[in-house]
């Protein structure tokens, strides 16, 4: 795991921490990918339960750093790297939406501009500060959206918001980026970590092969597929969701009228 990149486990949750907060958590292909690996880690744990992404210090991620990397960076072979043509700004949303089927909670502390906006959003749900600043700035630059942006805006704020936030060039501060959709709760500053690590543990009482399945339906579903296709889809996850020994303890649970334990199996 790169060094640029923090891991930290509490119960079943996950934290991976940006940890470049001397560069606003910019982007280097080092902090980039080794985002996408710890992502495709805790994918692959059946420990981990959810996952919460977050910045250091007091950005989230201040986008792509435009200084030339002294070692350039790819976890790919020399081969491999020559065919990729996604690379880690397209790998924020397939490792997050496509890999991982576990919940993965933004935790938005601070500035999310460009690809770290892009990484913002490429999560499921996301708990903002109250002084975090989102903003796109593609076309200050004279740049297009990248980092899965024209997928998760349209998502999130509907096609005519997600316009306007791009062609003008907006930028939102913590409620007003929950009213626009682009967050489902702001937070103040004080108590963000706090209440970030609370929330991903709130989501820790379900069981998690109901978590995966969920995300699993919504995805495909977000995806565009055929109505009834995914109502088959829908049929098939609720048979293997009660099928689950979670499923059996938690329809006990509810008879009996206590809290349920979940083991995740």
């Amino acid at each position: 795991m790169t060094r640029l990149v923090k891991v930290a486990d509490a119960g079943h949750v996950r934290t991976i921490t940006l940890d470049r907060a001397e560069k606003k958590n910019a982007l280097s292909l080092e902090l980039a990918w080794g985002v996408v690996e710890a992502v495709d880690q805790a994918a692959a744990e059946d420990n981990v339960w959810v996952v919460a992404i977050t910045g250091s210090g007091d950005a989230f991620c201040a986008g792509l750093d435009l200084t030339p990397d002294s070692e350039p960076y790819t976890p790919y072979s020399p081969m491999t790297a020559q065919l990729d043509d996604i690379g880690w700004v397209g790998n924020f949303l397939l490792a997050i939406r496509k890999r991982c089927d576990k919940p993965v909670v933004g935790g938005i502390n601070g500035v999310a501009v460009g690809a770290g906006l892009g990484l913002a959003m490429a999560t499921d749900v996301r708990l903002i500060a109250r002084s975090a600043r989102l903003m796109a700035g593609y076309t200050r630059i004279g740049g297009s959206p990248d980092a899965g942006l024209t997928i998760t805006l349209p998502q999130a704020m509907g096609y005519e918001k997600a316009m306007r936030f791009m062609m003008e060039n907006r930028t939102l501060v913590g409620e007003e980026a929950v009213a626009w959709g682009m967050a489902g709760e702001a937070v103040d500053d004080a108590a963000f970590a706090e209440r970030l690590a609370a929330y991903c543990e709130e989501l820790c009482a379900w069981s998690p092969i109901t978590l995966r399945l969920l995300k699993r339906g919504m995805v495909r579903a977000m995806e565009g597929v055929e109505m009834e296709s995914q109502l088959r889809y829908e049929v098939s996850n609720i048979r293997k969701a009660f099928g689950s020994e979670d499923g059996q303890e938690a329809r006990r649970a509810f008879l009996e009228k206590r809290k349920p334990v979940f083991q995740g199996r």
